[in-house]
């Protein structure tokens, strides 16, 4: 009986984390929208809302005998009870209280919730500073203004957050509609996959029915053939008739009209094979469009099932962009706009962590603090825009735009040139390049490396996440002005329509969405700008490469003998090429599949799908297969050179009053070829730097006789050491610390509570 019921409480308590979610998600918005309108009747509206979804996660909570939460539920229940009475007003720091508690019990849930029954001292303090606020024992309120931070939306459609935009709306509307079930989005997963596999059959059904038609088409010439030797056959049976020989011609005269016999029994076999050919192939045809159009529409209606208002995605920002903005100590709006649009769950899913990459380097590096922005006469609020709009050909645009500094391309360019990315050309490239620049590996305008920014990888990572979704990001700049992100992506992830080309024996597919036009051109149209092949296309000069020689595939000598060559163009933003290929054998819808974990990331290739006639081709990366167009056929480039080092282990000094971290950092350095001294303080390592060379020194911050502080600016101001580059590595971690880190000029911030050896060496290895 045990066992029984422990079962069914496993079960509920996944039921209760799905219903918890729902009330947490309600609970957070109606807490962002009271924020925005903290008196009047909109603002009763979510007070009553936020204190049904607490009473309901209460309730939920007992069920499944999660004390914690529960308890921390019925705290919340009293200060919203006071909030309804009026007995308490809407102030900043009930608020903060308030987004702590959700914080609160989103870690609880994020846990084991099962396993937990005794309520945690961080808990107990949270429900007793609710208690406290309860009885009005808060500092002194003062009313929400226009600096705290808002959020704004033109998506009348949104769902569940739209508690954040139009608060009059009560929040508990929000949940599962009447005639509607729960299931698990594996299941739903499942299903998908199956129904996707479904293309296959369907692809290959077409083929046998063109395979079968071809073969009824080829017995009707055998047949057309036949009739026109009739007449022959029939004089050589006269005249096997008339003539009159011995023994030998008559046995002659039998064996031929054997022969004859067989041949008109042949003509009547024919007949018959071709009418059965010809019921079979209509019978194929009509069950090949029959299976077409109920694989249609069974993947149409499953890939609805699928879809979800992009409003899902975009609740969790307002929230994020909260906290961002309030801990760099700068203040936002963040305005968002076509929630209502649906895309895949997928890709949903794959986008989240792009966009919280682009959110957060807005507030990071883009909102200016108040006191630069009312220097500069703009608004002390900045604003984000988060925007999604359909576009043509089944696509859909995601804008994130703020009005902060811009990006400043000199800086960029400065960046790029200490990686080598530029080489003699840095300062002839214009600023739509030198943009583009800002997604490469590494370069980063940061004065500093901390563990959340300066490292030069979000933007890479963005770039990369959206190109393996199949879609591309541009981005716009003005300096002081603001930047722009354009994101355009296919709505389908798996399914999507290709262009099949031949290169040399092997047959490729790309996408259709990357492919501008296909075109036959006359070798002599092929003409040589500065060692680059090109032809012109629409008046415009276009680069020309050669797939096979992109891919690295091995041709015949007659490979490209024809007067004519075929080319298909390929366009992702400004970027455009036109690729040589042997033959264009037309378009056809595709199902991609992965290569696996093996081969997770194949350069220029995006999957494998397989064809009709049971071919497998490879499903090429057009943005791939850009980028290496661009290295094939542009001049040689010669990198900058790395540091010599002559042989030598670079050398590093340790700067930390604590046995155990000093010993950490040295054993960590060290195991990674860095010939390591140490310093037990700033005072010893000033007089360490002064008697020894070093390629770069790691710091403690609080320290006795000198801080890291103290040291870094001491470093600085020396001559000779101006240039060491410096890394902190230190416990605080507060915004002010970081800044006082940056104003000494340190290279690197490294907050303790989330320090990772690889972290360290990485920044290392790129100062040094």
């Amino acid at each position: 009986m045990a066992n029984k019921n422990d079962a069914l409480l496993q079960r509920l308590l996944v039921t209760f984390r799905v219903e918890a979610d729902e009330h947490l998600e309600a609970m957070a918005a109606g807490l962002l929208a009271l924020g925005k309108t903290p008196s009047g009747a909109q603002a009763a509206s979510v007070i009553e809302t936020i204190f049904r979804e607490a009473h309901s996660l209460k309730g939920a909570a007992r069920a499944v005998n999660l004390v914690p939460i529960e308890s921390l539920c019925q705290s919340l229940e009293g200060v919203f009870a006071a909030l309804k009475k009026g007995q308490l007003p809407v102030s900043a720091p009930l608020l903060d209280l308030l987004h702590r508690a959700i914080d609160g019990l989103a870690n609880l849930l994020a846990g084991d919730v099962g396993a937990v029954s005794t309520i945690a001292p961080t808990v107990a303090l949270l429900i007793s500073q609710l208690e406290q606020a309860a009885n009005g024992f808060l500092p002194a309120p003062h009313t929400i203004t226009a600096s705290a931070i808002k959020t704004t939306a033109a998506a009348p459609a949104m769902e569940a957050p739209a508690a954040a935009v139009a608060p009059h709306v009560p929040l508990a509307t929000f949940g599962p509609a009447p005639g509607t079930v729960r299931i698990s989005v594996t299941k739903l997963d499942t299903v998908m996959r199956q129904v996707e596999e479904l293309i296959s059959p369907r692809l290959a059904a077409r083929q046998r029915a063109l395979e079968l038609r071809d073969v009824a088409a080829k017995v009707s010439a055998w047949k057309k053939a036949r009739m026109h030797i009739q007449p022959a056959l029939r004089q050589i049976e006269h005249a096997t008739a008339r003539s009159d020989g011995g023994d030998g011609s008559t046995r002659r005269r039998k064996e031929l009209q054997k022969v004859l016999d067989y041949l008109e029994g042949e003509h009547l076999f024919m007949v018959d094979i071709e009418n059965r050919l010809s019921k079979l192939n209509k019978s194929a045809a009509r069950d090949q469009r029959a299976l077409a159009a109920m694989t249609d529409s069974l993947l149409h209606d499953v890939k609805e099932m699928q879809l979800l208002p992009f409003a899902s995605l975009l609740d969790v920002m307002p929230r994020l962009a909260r906290d961002l903005a309030r801990e760099q100590g700068k203040e936002v709006e963040l305005a968002l706009q076509g929630g209502e649009i649906e895309l895949d769950r997928r890709m949903l899913d794959e986008l989240k962590d792009p966009l919280i990459h682009l959110l957060r380097n807005a507030i990071d590096h883009g909102i200016e603090s108040p006191v630069v922005r009312t220097t500069l006469g703009k608004p002390v609020q900045g604003t984000i825009t988060l925007a999604v709009s359909q576009r043509d050909g089944g696509k859909v645009e995601l804008r994130v735009a703020d009005d902060g500094a811009g990006i400043d391309g000199e800086r960029v360019k400065a960046a790029a040139g200490k990686l080598g990315m530029l080489g003699e050309e840095e300062g002839g490239i214009s600023e739509r390049e030198t943009l583009a620049l800002v997604f490469q590996s590494g370069v980063s305008t940061s004065p500093i490396i901390t563990d959340v920014s300066g490292r030069g990888l979000g933007l890479a990572i963005v770039r990369e996440k959206v190109e393996r979704l199949g879609g591309t990001v541009l981005i716009e700049s003005k300096h002081g002005l603001g930047t722009s992100f354009h994101i355009v992506l296919p709505l389908s992830l798996a399914t999507f329509r290709a262009v099949l080309v031949r290169v040399g024996e092997q047959l490729c597919a790309i996408p259709s969405t990357g492919v501008e036009r296909v075109a036959r051109i006359a070798t002599e149209a092929i003409r040589t700008v500065e060692n680059r092949e090109t032809i012109v296309l629409d008046k415009s000069v276009v680069a020309l490469a050669g797939l096979a020689d992109v891919l690295e595939i091995a041709l015949t000598a007659s490979a490209h003998a024809d007067a004519h060559v075929s080319v298909i163009v390929l366009g992702l933003g400004d970027a455009r090429v036109a690729f040589r290929v042997d033959e264009i054998l037309g378009e056809q819808e595709i199902l991609v599949k992965s290569l696996g974990q093996q081969l997770a990331r194949v350069r220029n290739v995006a999957g494998a799908s397989m064809l009709g006639t049971g071919r497998v081709v490879p499903v090429l990366n057009v943005a791939d297969l850009l980028k290496s167009a661009v290295s094939h056929v542009a001049a040689p480039h010669v990198p900058t050179a790395d540091k010599p080092t002559n042989g030598k282990k670079l050398s590093i000094l340790v700067a930390e009053d604590s046995i155990t971290s000093r010993s950490l950092l040295k054993n960590i350095l060290e195991s990674a070829g860095y010939v390591v001294s140490t310093a037990v303080d700033g005072m010893d390592a000033l007089t360490t730097l002064k008697t020894a060379a070093f390629d770069l020194i790691v710091s403690d911050v609080e320290m006795p006789r000198m801080d890291g502080f103290d040291l870094t600016a001491r470093i600085r101001a020396d001559k000779q050491l101006a240039a060491l580059p410096v890394v902190l590595v230190t416990a605080l971690e507060s915004r002010e610390h970081r800044e006082r880190g940056i104003d000494a000029g340190a290279n690197a911030y490294i907050v303790k509570s989330s320090f990772d050896q690889s972290n360290l060496l990485d920044i290392i290895r790129r100062l040094i």
